[in-house]
């Protein structure tokens, strides 16, 4: 086992995840199935779309220079010989003098080259008084304009979005190869623990470790797959991550990553694979464990959901994001303190704080209480170069 507790800063710790980070490969659905999935490859264009030469508008096709001039004290009067149906394959030819009606998205007769809205026209017989002239190619779509065939309708590893979809169904692309989304085993240890429906007895405490855990993987856009309560030897921890390995394309351990002699998540990660990282310069979280098993990493989580909420932001945020291809936008505010955040120089600290109005409150309490995760906004972060900030220094508050 390397590097039990000697800590290492932030952004290497991440880095070193980030090294590990297993491609979870990808997959092929319906259309109807890919949206919020990553796009895997390019989809070209087999054909040019729309296809055919369309009008953007009701009125009617006309041969633009036959509009030159029209004005409302002197319109060009064109003959209208009949009207293009919606869907019509065949909407005929019109020749200088003429005219024909065109329905929005109905296809422009060939020889004309414009459309001229209804509402600048009127009709007298079979006459149309145009009012308005047209410029060539006004309101009219050319068969090409929207994607020529050859071209790139959407770039690999865009997330596909409703409206995204509705191009490629319009392009005739009704299955797509995605990144399958990864999934990622919870395992939660401590002898002291309980299921969360489960009546505590004097000594035990209810998991809330897997709960945070799942919530936030299925905020980074992957698939929580809960692997319950193992007892904290090592054992029954090593059998629970050699299934988990299995399945998983990362495995999260809550619990047993400190130096106690009764915490065996860094001897069992060592025994089965390898402890690249065992002890981070950030506080709260100090003592979690980035390793890798069969390709697979694994991150031991401190026993405190506080601790542990903190590291999954700020240490396996960017591995979820990276697998997932997802990202989750930052949020975040500019606040005054209203007291003193005290640091130590050489580590991160995560200061919890609410935010009122302007101003950011400094939430501080002892280890293991969990009362300022749901009465904070945000956390304050303490750069390791930094001593901490004084009141009413302006701070950078990073929003939930």
């Amino acid at each position: 086992m390397s590097r039990f507790l000697r800590v290492i800063p932030v952004k290497e710790a991440v880095a070193s995840l980030l090294s590990v980070a297993r491609d979870p490969g990808q997959e092929t659905v319906r259309l109807a199935e890919a949206p919020q999935r990553i796009l895997e490859g390019d989809i070209i264009a087999t054909h040019d779309m729309p296809g055919f030469t369309r009008s953007t508008v009701d009125g009617y096709a006309v041969i633009s220079s036959d509009t030159a001039g029209a004005g409302e004290s002197l319109p060009s009067m064109i003959t209208c010989t009949g009207r293009v149906e919606m869907g019509s394959s065949d909407p005929g030819v019109i020749l200088p003098g003429e005219c024909r009606y065109v329905p929005t998205g109905g296809m422009v007769p060939d020889g004309a080259d414009a459309v001229v809205m209804i509402e600048y026209t009127e009709t007298a017989g079979d006459q149309v008084l145009v009012m308005k002239p047209a410029a060539s190619g006004e309101n009219v779509v050319a068969p090409d304009e929207d994607f020529r065939a050859g071209e790139v309708i959407l770039r690999s590893g865009a997330m596909i979005l409703p409206q995204e979809a509705g191009v490629l169904a319009a392009a005739g692309v009704m299955t797509v190869t995605v990144r399958r989304i990864p999934r990622i085993a919870v395992i939660a240890t401590g002898n002291e623990l309980v299921p969360p429906t489960a009546d505590p007895l004097p000594g035990q405490v209810r998991d809330v470790n897997s709960i945070v855990c799942e919530a936030f993987i299925r905020q980074c856009g992957c698939i929580p797959i809960p692997c319950g309560i193992v007892l904290d030897d090592t054992e029954s921890l090593a059998s629970a991550i050699i299934e988990a390995v299995s399945f998983s394309d990362a495995v999260f351990i809550s619990g047993g990553s400190s130096k106690d002699e009764r915490d065996a998540t860094a001897a069992v990660i060592a025994d089965l694979g390898r402890v690249l990282v065992h002890g981070i310069a950030i506080s709260p979280g100090k003592p979690t464990i980035i390793g890798e098993i069969s390709n697979c990493p694994v991150i031991g989580l401190p026993g405190h959901p506080s601790s542990a909420f903190i590291v999954l932001r700020a240490i396996t945020a960017p591995l979820l994001e990276a697998m997932s291809g997802t990202s989750n936008p930052v949020m975040t505010c500019t606040s005054t303190l209203d007291s003193v955040i005290p640091s130590a120089k050489g580590r991160e600290d995560y200061v919890r704080v609410r935010v009122t109005g302007d101003t950011a409150t400094p939430l501080f309490s002892k280890s293991g209480l969990l009362h300022t995760l749901v009465q904070s906004d945000g956390y304050v972060l303490v750069p390791a170069e930094s001593e901490g900030y004084e009141a009413g220094s302006e701070v950078e508050v990073i929003l939930w």
